[in-house]
């Protein structure tokens, strides 16, 4: 079984090949997101903690988080599934992939340092690879160079400089997100004075609305007493008349 090493605190990872079943036994029946201790591994890794983050069996199925089986299964997959890439709106389609606990039938094994030991291994700890690419997001960038709310963040992106097919000096670096500057603070606080006149204006139109309504009740009520009044009128001097006569 091959073993794919990797260090994310170097940047290095490495490749190892274990044939011998009796240090084997001690991976199988592990699940994906278990630890594992490294002196389990040789004597080379001793006190070295490694955290199972996948891998393949040896026809290139890939292990999937969830799956609690050391089988291959077929699961119907959709949009957003893992070991699935949907080619058609709404398409879904069986796949076949592999449980999350490691069995004998798995080729290759990948294992993430979580903590290192006190020896160096060759092309694992002994150097180390810069990031070529720097994180985006504002608090990202503050929690990598230890910054405080003061300082300017876009002093601390990581750029990087090379020169291009045309053989022009291209200067690159990402945009920074969640990034809070005076122009987005304007931008929220006329968002907010937007909404407050708006619902108070809504309330000064609701209660215009209501002032003309009860006006023209009053009217309507006004109108009909004095249609009734006048037919009274009328009435009565029909009857004084009717008597005179």
């Amino acid at each position: 079984m091959k073993i794919n090493i990797s260090c994310p605190t170097s940047g290095l990872q490495k490749v190892i090949e274990i044939e011998d079943e009796v240090k084997l036994q001690n991976l199988y029946e592990r699940r994906v997101s278990q630890e594992v201790d490294g002196s389990t591994l040789g004597s080379e890794f001793e006190g070295y903690i490694f955290r199972i983050s996948g891998g393949n069996d040896k026809q290139g199925f890939p292990m999937r988080q969830g799956v609690l089986t050391n089988t291959r299964v077929r699961l119907l997959c959709k949009k957003g599934h893992k070991c699935y890439r949907q080619r058609r709106t709404g398409e879904r389609k069986r796949k076949s992939v592999r449980g999350c606990i490691v069995g004998q039938d798995i080729a290759v094994l990948n294992l993430v340092v979580t903590k290192i030991g006190d020896n160096t291994v060759p092309g694992l700890t002994d150097d180390s690879i810069p990031r070529r690419l720097g994180p985006k997001r504002a608090n990202n960038i503050r929690k990598l160079f230890n910054l405080t709310k003061d300082d300017d963040v876009r002093q601390y992106v990581i750029v990087r400089e090379f020169t291009n097919k045309k053989g022009v000096s291209v200067r690159k670096a990402p945009k920074i997100q969640r990034l809070v500057t005076p122009l987005t603070l304007q931008r929220k606080r006329a968002r907010k004075a937007a909404k407050m006149n708006s619902v108070l204006r809504n309330k000064e139109e609701a209660a215009a609305y209501k002032k003309v309504v009860a006006q023209r009740l009053a009217e309507q009520k006004e109108a009909r007493r004095s249609l009734i009044s006048k037919r009274r009128s009328t009435r009565k001097s029909q009857k004084l008349a009717a008597a005179s006569s």
